[in-house]
């Protein structure tokens, strides 16, 4: 049994190797699925391998680079801003003295004159005639008094050997007081007649700048105060120039409590409408006794130098007044500040690398830097460059900056407070 197993085995073998007639057929059918068959399940498969196949996993973002640095610590020195007019220290409107004719006119309409310059003749010869006159009344009157004087020294002497009585004498005293009255009353009708013949010669009575001439040489003028007189010119003192403005409650309260504190508070600076810069500098030297209660405002006003007579009354400028207190200050570029709503913030990394929002409480700019009053601290690193990229409360990596004052030509407006800031020199 165990010796006829195998041969059975090789036997059925080599049966399986023969075909049958039908397996032939299906030989061929075969052959022709695997030919034309399995390319078409090999596309397939690649199809739905293409299709099903899952989706990478995405890539992590790379975590933004910002620049951070500590707020600068500095002193700087407050001011207030102010906006008034120039006026003049003095102005003067020149009017005739004495009643007649123009003429002549010895200046040039808006030069700069000075006190005691020739401006304006009017005819002279009837004040020449008036103080001939008087100065004659005063001989005469001086002649009596000579007589009276001569009368009386004469009766002295007659009196001891009792020639003259005593009325005479008396009389006589009288006669002598009387002409030296009328003397004096001459005297003064003629230093009043030199007066009118100096007054025909109009002269500047202040330094300044003269105005055009109202009146032309042949006309004639009348003498008299205010509007009675004819107006002839008139001429505004220039250096040093007055610079009057209104300054609210708040700022007058401010600088009030800044004197408490033992500031002066009296350097003012003064630029004009096309100046960039304050290049004129004064003092405070007046402050009106009361506030307007319509308008809540106080009248100040400021003395400016004007060595080159370059300003002029009615012109517009701006001032500053400073408090007179230096004040240690925290500032960082105004470029870092955003704006949520109401709200100013400032971004900073932890030292986790994590970011933070702080509201800021905003003072003036300073050179391109705005001066943070609170809300921060020295040591904080806050975000200056790439501000765009940190959000709150994600993680960045930091590159140390520096922050610097930049010259500006014009500093932006601040919203956070009404005034500017310089560094304390």
């Amino acid at each position: 049994m165990n010796m006829l197993s195998p041969i059975k085995g090789e036997e059925t073998a080599e049966a399986a190797l023969v075909p049958a007639p039908n397996d032939a057929a299906r030989h061929r059918w075969r052959s022709r699925g695997l030919k034309y068959g399995l390319p078409a399940i090999l596309l397939v498969a690649a199809g739905w391998g293409l299709t099903h196949r899952e989706a990478p996993a995405n890539a992590a973002p790379p975590v933004p680079v910002v620049t951070v640095a500590a707020p600068l610590v500095r002193d700087i020195n407050e001011w207030d801003d102010y906006v008034g007019r120039f006026e003049a220290v003095n102005s003067v409107e020149v009017r005739p003295r004495v009643s007649g004719q123009l003429t002549g006119v010895h200046f040039t309409d808006g030069q700069i004159v000075r006190k005691g310059q020739l401006l304006f003749t009017i005819d002279p010869r009837p004040f020449a005639a008036a103080l001939a006159e008087a100065r004659a009344e005063a001989a005469s009157a001086r002649s009596d008094l000579a007589l009276a004087q001569t009368n009386l020294a004469r009766a002295n002497r007659l009196v001891a050997d009792e020639a003259v009585s005593q009325s005479d004498l008396d009389q006589l005293n009288a006669r002598v007081r009387a002409a030296s009255a009328s003397l004096a009353a001459a005297e003064a009708r003629v230093r009043s007649r030199a007066l009118d013949m100096e007054f025909t010669q109009v002269r500047a009575p202040i330094n300044g700048r003269i105005s055009d001439r109202r009146v032309d040489a042949g006309n004639l003028v009348a003498a008299g105060e205010g509007s009675a007189g004819s107006l002839l010119t008139t001429i505004n003192a220039l250096d040093p120039i007055y610079f009057s403005f209104n300054g609210s409650e708040g700022l007058f309260l401010k600088a009030k409590r800044a004197q408490e504190e033992g500031a002066t508070g009296t350097e003012v600076q003064v630029k004009l409408q096309d100046e960039a810069t304050y290049s004129r500098t004064g003092k405070l030297d007046f402050t009106d006794n009361g506030i307007d209660p319509r308008s809540g405002t106080i009248r100040g006003r400021a003395v400016i130098a004007n060595p080159d007579l370059f300003l002029s009354p009615g012109m517009f400028g701006n001032m500053r007044l400073s408090s007179g207190a230096k004040e240690r200050a925290l500032l960082v570029p105004d470029a870092a500040i955003q704006t949520d709503q109401a709200r100013k913030t400032l971004l900073v990394v932890g030292k986790d690398g994590q970011v933070a929002a702080r509201e800021v409480k905003l003072g003036p700019v300073v050179d391109g830097l705005r001066v943070v009053r609170g809300g921060v601290t020295p040591t904080d690193r806050v975000v200056i460059v790439g501000t765009q990229l940190a959000q709150p409360g994600t993680k960045v990596q930091t590159r140390v900056g520096k922050i610097a004052p930049v010259a500006a030509t014009a500093a932006p407006p601040s919203t956070a407070l009404v005034g500017e800031a310089t560094f304390a020199r």
